[in-house]
């Protein structure tokens, strides 16, 4: 059973965690079904996602990697590494300051119903800008600050903050915005999950761990999350955020019913 609950935890994690929809929020929420995880498991599956991403976007980063002599190369690297830089800095304030993530649905269920709306809104804003591709200092400032009030609030998507972020601040273009979104998603997630590796290995965390469960969550994770973001990717050039945001506005009043009866916590 642990395995099967594994299986279902990276389906889980691959699904969501770069949809608009919140993959720390349906963690949470299955766990209090399938049992609480690790810390160490929660970042093994979200490493499976980021690796799915790179994949994805790996001729596109060695583009601007190797291309950085180019000026839009280098202008557009440059704000990858001031968006990662804030979120950097201010995530480990965050640290500092000792927060803890909600392990209750409440919060949770208002974080999708709250971000649904403004989905919604920010799509119809949007909608009414011209569409630029250009990404902007100030796109890549906010975007930087967006990830860390999405990491704040479990529930908010990381994913769903930046790329409608990126929108509003200029960048009109629904599939610029994504890409600019994933992209900057792939350092910070990277760079957030060997600082808790780091941490878990220092702490003896990872002593008596499953490793083979471990290693299934993975790997599912990691092909889950490369169909859903190739998916979305392809979804996005013809369609609005719509759906997505009536799905976390329907769960979020689901949760709560649910939370209101005993069935949740």
């Amino acid at each position: 059973m642990d395995y099967i609950n594994a299986i279902i935890l990276g389906i889980v994690e691959g699904i969501t965690e770069f949809l608009p929809i919140s993959s720390t929020g349906h963690l949470i929420i299955a766990e209090q079904w399938l049992g609480h995880r690790s810390d160490l498991f929660n970042i093994v599956i979200q490493a499976g996602a980021i690796l799915a991403v790179t994949i994805i976007y790996w001729r596109r980063i060695m583009t601007l990697l190797l291309g950085w002599q180019d000026p839009a190369n280098r202008s557009y690297l440059f704000k990858l590494i001031l968006a990662f830089l804030i979120t950097a800095v201010l995530g480990l304030i965050v640290k500092k300051l000792g927060f803890e993530l909600p392990s209750t649905a409440t919060p949770i269920a208002w974080a999708l119903i709250i971000g649904g709306i403004w989905m919604m809104v920010a799509e119809w804003l949007a909608a009414r800008r011209p569409p630029h591709k250009e990404i902007t200092w100030l796109v890549a400032i906010l975007v930087g600050i967006a990830q860390v009030v999405a990491g704040v609030f479990p529930g908010t998507s990381r994913s769903a903050s930046t790329i409608f972020v990126a929108m509003l601040a200029g960048t009109g273009n629904r599939a610029a915005a994504t890409e600019f979104a994933f992209l900057v998603g792939i350092p910070t997630m990277y760079a957030a999950s060997a600082y808790e590796l780091l941490k878990t290995f220092k702490d003896g965390g990872a002593a008596n761990e499953d490793w083979t469960a471990l290693g299934i969550a993975f790997v599912v994770s990691t092909i889950v999350a490369f169909v859903a973001v190739k998916w979305l990717l392809s979804y996005i050039q013809s369609n609005k955020f719509t759906a997505f945001a009536i799905y976390r506005i329907i769960l979020g009043a689901i949760l709560l019913g649910m939370a209101s009866v005993g069935m949740i916590a």
